[in-house]
């Protein structure tokens, strides 16, 4: 069993990370990266049905070098074999479109070829959703989204899922499908690992990927365009279908909190400060 799960770097969006400039627009370059947090349930998934099922785990995600960071914590996190960095200008300020077509081509490349793709929900920047199901069609093979359980047949070589269906009411529906398949994991996923020698196997393989971890990049591959045989034309900016006609500036939040400045060397300003802190602590 060939796994690959697609990862993608964010900005850190929570409180006191985020930086902006005095229009209100987001400056990347000031605020830190984090591996997108609907990833983490597509890591879910591949580690339960690595855990299952046995095979390998790739993780992959297209970006600049610093994204080996973001691959380093996916690796950690679904206790991966080997990684994938897709990077280089060319393919810069990519929408959906020219991301899909870049991460599906490197799919194609990969040797074995994956019988399960796995891709988070959606993005904590974009919030398109659009990235997976894209990828899927230029790939050529089923796809299953909002998948909140499944399981893997390898003799029968088929998936069968639960899938969350919204509408008027919440509703689960399991559906099959045959290998290789694509898979969206929906935040409602919950990886489960009833079986005693599954909860030893999680384990055995937590403490084999703290080694490859730590020297991580000795097992990431790095593919440009021209290793993938891509013309930048249709990559990148330039093969980007989409076009903003206008960015709003992201108004700034008043002050939630009130601060008291206090002066460690004043005796009354810091009894104060215990005086406010002792019922909180349980003290008198």
């Amino acid at each position: 069993m060939n796994m690959v799960v697609l990862t993608k770097g964010v900005p850190d969006f929570r409180e006191g990370q985020v930086s902006f400039d005095e229009d209100g627009h987001l400056e990347r370059g000031e605020t830190p990266t984090v591996m997108n947090p609907n990833d983490e349930h597509a890591l879910e998934a591949a580690l339960q049905t690595k855990v299952r099922q046995g095979g390998t785990v790739s993780v992959m995600s297209m970006g600049p070098p610093g994204y080996g960071d973001v691959l380093r914590e996916a690796m950690e996190s679904v206790y991966a074999d080997d990684l994938y960095l897709l990077s280089d200008r060319e393919m810069a300020a990519a929408d959906t479109w020219a991301t899909a077509i870049t991460i599906a081509t490197a799919l194609e490349e990969m040797e074995p070829s994956p019988d399960l793709v796995f891709a988070g929900f959606k993005t904590a920047d974009g919030e398109t959703g659009h990235t997976g199901p894209q990828t899927c069609w230029a790939y050529g093979m089923p796809i299953v989204t909002h998948v909140v359980s499944l399981e893997i047949d390898p003799d029968e070589e088929r998936l069968r899922a639960k899938r969350l269906v919204e509408g008027d009411i919440e509703e689960i529906e399991t559906v099959e499908t045959s290998l290789p398949a694509f898979v969206v994991a929906d935040p409602e996923f919950e990886p489960s690992y009833r079986r005693a020698e599954h909860r030893l196997r999680h384990r055995d393989l937590r403490e084999e990927t703290r080694e490859r971890a730590a020297d991580h990049e000795e097992h990431m591959t790095v593919w440009d365009h021209a290793d993938l045989n891509l013309d930048p034309d249709y990559i990148g900016l330039d093969g980007s279908p989409t076009v903003v006609s206008s960015v709003d500036p992201i108004p700034k939040a008043p002050a939630e909190r009130e601060a008291t400045m206090v002066d460690p060397e004043r005796d009354e300003e810091m009894r104060q400060v215990f005086e406010e802190m002792a019922p909180l602590a349980g003290g008198e």
